[in-house]
């Protein structure tokens, strides 16, 4: 390996799937305000909104998440569309 082309400050860091509270190690330089502590040692925390732990295609399970409405809104505006098309 050639000297002084890699980061200085690649550790381990926790990153944790907001929606389920798992939390998995892995090696990163990303920067972070956020820490954890693990079995007594502390370590930078990056908070994630999905992991293959809660992501359906890896679960098997369909999640479908509403916010405001926004799915009813679209169905009765497709609904309508599709209503207009078959006269």
């Amino acid at each position: 390996m050639k000297k002084g082309i890699h980061p200085e400050n690649y550790r381990l860091v926790v990153f944790k799937d907001m929606s389920n509270s798992e939390t998995f190690f892995t090696k990163s330089t990303v920067n972070t305000k956020d820490t954890i502590e693990i079995d007594g040692t502390e370590y930078p925390l990056v908070k994630v909104e999905i992991s293959s732990k809660s992501h359906p295609f890896f679960t098997g399970k369909m999640k479908l998440v509403d916010t405001a409405g926004r799915v009813d809104k679209f169905r009765n505006r497709y609904a309508k569309h599709a209503d207009k098309n078959k006269k």
